[in-house]
């Protein structure tokens, strides 16, 4: 058996926004979910802690001394290349297939990965072992002659192949000669030539995503950097119904040992939506109008009561916490959950979240389905609720699982709702309600004023993270995104100096410095650290905040994305991968920093 490495988050995303895969630096397929991204991870080797040689898709190179890796150009669609001692060396082409298909999109639950000899006589061996119940079984195998199935739980894979099914199930090494084609879909007769359907396959997946990407309106500076993001964004993306996910894993400690694992495969109100707003900003309109369709739903199903900060991307709302006793987690650094206990909790934040990316579509005339009347009546009971809970306390935006307090982000979002409904009834002609709203709003400012500023004299002038605490959070950085505060108020250069003094590490932002339910904070949080920098640009410092956006970008994975989290000190990247809200600030950054296109005219 071939020696495993550490596990890592050089990760290298696939997907077709209905299942979605992480491959590894040696081209091995280590994190797949079935039949979606918060389904059951047949294929979880990144959370085996090494025990086992299971749970994985991979291709042996006999003699393997090197391998790597590149996307093709502005597609998900991966190679990874292998080469062996002996000079000879083959090619790894992985996809999920996604194109329109006799009127829809084409997007099956289904991992395809092409072999190609390049030189000399490879031999290579296929272990392919998709695990059930969250790693409690090998999943059991029955064949024909051109297929396996494999029994993953109450469903079935179908692996189509034009390689030696006898080989791959005796785990035999064997010469490649040609290009050879693996199709692990469905559980039905693969229909037509694989090889050419396979082919066809790639080429129209690649043209898709080469077109969505023309599309986008990106800026002259870091161009290839917004394209990978806005790529794995909407691969975060559960097309059918909309929502998007924090992240595409489970589980991965924000700390080395720190018991801070969570499941991010889940949609946040909240983390969607940044992601919408950024991917807004480069007109990606499919992904909103998607999304817009889901908080719909959602807003339905509350009928005018208590939004829940997270929903599956089902839009189900029990989402009950739990610990996969099979799986010993990251590097072993479990436990691994499925679920997440924070939809239990009151984050009052979510309804000026729901409210924000629903206000476009009544100004927007270039959507397929614009807002109406009645979309206005159903986002004024979100707005009801902002309202009546802009003074209340709860657990805030990092969640804390032990107490609750009136939090100053949460009571921001909630004017940030107010004052965009007033914009959205001056807007529609509705003068009365507009005077409502805008009353509202200025209340709750009034109310923020009040009980978050702090006025103890030189260099005690700031707003606090919440009511009643006196410790800073680096959401208060947000007041200037939200319009809350203008880059030359007063209150808020007070406000920038001293979270700055307190939470910056250095090229990196903590969320906050003071203990929480886990003790002090070890790592960075990135969107934390792209908060500072667009303060920082603002606030006039542009040559700086252009110096720490390269610098967080040179902590990126080869694949040019982020994690949640990363350690100030040594760079290494923790916390669930790819963050969603990582991505973001550099997709937000890279706009904010690049030069005009006029430039170059």
């Amino acid at each position: 058996m071939t020696q495993r490495a550490q596990p890592d988050l050089e990760l290298w995303p696939i997907g077709n926004c209905q299942v979605s895969g992480l491959v590894d630096s040696e081209g091995a397929l280590v994190w797949g979910c079935v039949p979606r991204v918060d389904g059951d991870p047949v294929f979880c080797s990144l959370l085996d802690g090494g025990e086992r040689d299971e749970g994985i898709w991979r291709f042996e190179l006999d003699g393997q001394v090197s391998a790597s890796q590149e996307y093709i150009r502005n597609t998900p669609n991966l190679i990874t290349t292998l080469e062996a001692k002996d000079g000879s060396a083959v090619q790894i082409l992985d996809f999920c297939p996604r194109y329109e298909r006799s009127g829809r999109m084409y997007r099956p639950v289904s991992y395809v990965r092409i072999v190609r000899p390049l030189r000399g006589n490879p031999r290579i061996r296929v272990v392919l072992k998709p695990m059930r119940d969250y790693g409690a079984q090998l999943a059991e195998t029955t064949n024909g002659t051109n297929h396996i199935r494999y029994l993953v739980g109450r469903q079935a894979l179908r692996l189509s192949t034009d390689a030696p099914v006898g080989y791959i199930l005796e785990g035999r090494t064997f010469r490649i000669e040609a290009d050879t084609h693996f199709f692990l879909g469905p559980d039905e007769p693969f229909v037509g030539n694989l090889r050419e359907q396979v082919r066809s396959m790639e080429q129209s997946t690649r043209n898709y995503w080469q077109n969505w990407v023309r599309m986008l309106a990106i800026p002259l500076e870091w161009q290839q950097e917004v394209i990978r993001c806005a790529i794995t964004l909407k691969l975060c993306q559960h097309e059918e119904t909309g929502a998007i996910v924090a992240a595409l894993t489970t589980s991965i400690p924000e700390a080395a040992n720190s018991q801070r694992n969570w499941d991010y495969r889940y949609c946040w109100i909240r983390d969607s939506y940044y992601t919408v707003q950024a991917l807004n900003r480069l007109g990606a309109l499919d992904v909103m109008e998607k999304y817009l369709s889901y908080l719909r739903n959602i807003v339905d199903a509350a009928k005018g009561g208590n939004i829940q900060p997270l929903y599956s991307v089902m839009g189900e709302g029990e989402l009950d916490e739990s610990a996969a006793p099979d799986l010993a987690g990251y590097r072993g650094m479990g436990p691994v959950r499925r679920g997440n206990a924070a939809y239990k909790q009151i984050q009052h934040d979510c309804y000026g979240q729901i409210v924000l990316p629903s206000v476009q579509g009544f100004f927007d005339t270039r959507l397929l389905r614009p807002a109406t009347e009645r979309d206005f009546e159903n986002l004024e009971q979100v707005g009801k609720m902002a309202w009546a809970m802009h003074d209340q306390p709860d657990a805030g935006l990092w969640e804390f699982r032990t107490r609750q307090e009136v939090h100053t982000y949460s009571a921001i979002m909630n004017w940030a709702a107010c004052d965009r409904l007033a914009n959205v009834a001056q807007h529609m002609g509705k003068p009365d309600r507009a005077t409502l709203w805008r009353e509202r709003a200025d209340t709750v400012a009034a109310t923020i004023e009040e009980h978050a500023w702090k006025d103890e004299g030189e260099g005690k002038r700031h707003y606090k993270a919440s009511f009643e605490s006196d410790y800073l959070d680096a959401s208060l950085l947000q007041m200037l995104e939200l319009r809350f505060l203008s880059p030359d108020d007063n209150r808020f250069k007070h406000t920038f100096a001293a979270v700055e003094k307190e939470l910056r590490r250095g090229d990196h932002m903590l969320r906050y410095a003071a203990e929480d339910d886990f003790g002090a904070p070890e790592t960075a949080f990135n969107v934390c650290t792209f908060w500072l920098i667009e303060a920082l640009h603002l606030a006039g410092r542009s040559e700086e905040a252009r110096t720490l956006f390269c610098t967080m970008l040179s902590h990126t994975t080869a694949s040019g994305l982020l994690s949640e989290d990363l350690d100030y000190d040594t760079g290494e990247l923790w916390g669930n991968f790819p963050q969603t809200y990582s991505l973001v600030g550099v997709i937000n950054c890279a706009g904010l920093l690049s030069k005009p296109w006029s430039e170059v005219r």
